[in-house]
């Protein structure tokens, strides 16, 4: 497929847009060079993403992502052919953003092509820095941030967001044969996974959620400690993720608040709720003197 970085760049922001993604609201509040690298960034992470979860019937996951890492080397190499990674290719040379991360997501994304279960929270730890966490590297690159302690941020937000997606996903997981959550934690609480993949709740099943939910609360609680350490320009710089931050931390609010009842329709936050955040944590960047909270 041909086209010039301007169409290129129009099919990334569609795929954003389309996307219904609670991303799309935080990249708003970027400066325009900055949001045109997150579309493109983001329909990357959104393709590779799709050519394992929603693979059309007959076709070969293990192939479509051989196929992404061609051009992910075709993006570093100046011959990329989508357009995503027509679009891509000009936002890394600008950025230096390291093509080792998105190696890593891709490696992350083909882990649901051979594991279903994670024995203990180290494994599961190595899936969502993979997937989640690497994005947030990429992500402070894109932001403009220059100090180091900026990737603890980006590090444990990401592992935050990721189980807070898993928790959130626990019922739909499941109907795909996937169990995130650890065994281990499973073993401890005495919640078999036959609870899971039959979307039943019992005390065992919520003592683990308690469990696993709190866990995410610490990630939450790290990533907050490291952005109240950096310098104020990267806090600034960090605003988008800090609304995302926001969003995220209330999803996992509502998920408590339901008591894990996540085996019904999909906990989320209405449009206008996500705008509402995003608007509030965006006023709280441009006053220093305010405590800074999401």
């Amino acid at each position: 497929m041909s086209m010039t970085p301007s169409e290129a760049q129009a099919y990334c922001e569609a795929v954003t847009k389309g996307s219904g993604s609670n991303f799309y609201y935080s990249f708003l509040f970027l400066p325009r060079e900055r949001r045109a690298a997150m579309y493109a960034v983001y329909a990357f992470c959104r393709e590779v993403d799709s050519a394992v979860d929603d693979a059309p019937p007959g076709s070969d996951p293990h192939e479509a992502l051989r196929q992404w890492r061609k051009e992910l080397a075709a993006v570093y190499d100046g011959t990329p052919t989508h357009p995503v990674t027509i679009s891509l290719a000009d936002h890394v040379r600008r950025l230096a953003i390291p093509q080792e991360y998105f190696a890593e997501l891709i490696a992350g994304v083909e882990m649901d092509l051979t594991t279903t279960r994670y024995a203990t929270f180290e494994e599961l730890y190595r899936y969502c820095y993979r997937v989640a966490s690497v994005v947030g590297l990429i992500c402070l690159k894109v932001f403009g941030t220059t100090s180091p302690l900026a990737q603890d941020y980006a590090v444990n937000l990401g592992l935050a967001f990721q189980l807070t997606n898993i928790l959130r996903d626990v019922g739909s997981d499941a109907e795909r044969g996937r169990i995130y959550l650890p065994q281990e934690d499973l073993a401890r609480f005495g919640c078999h996974e036959e609870a899971l993949l039959t979307r039943t709740y019992s005390p065992s099943f919520l003592d683990l959620m308690r469990f696993e939910s709190a866990r995410a609360r610490e990630f939450y609680a790290k990533a907050r400690s490291a952005a109240e350490r950096l310098p104020p320009a990267d806090r600034r710089a960090l605003t988008v993720a800090e609304i995302m931050r926001g969003v995220y931390s209330r999803i996992l609010d509502r998920i408590e608040a339901s008591d894990y009842r996540v085996f019904g329709p999909r906990i989320r936050l209405a449009s206008s709720y996500r705008m509402a955040i995003a608007a509030g944590v965006w006023i709280r960047s441009l006053l220093p003197s305010c405590p800074r909270s999401a």
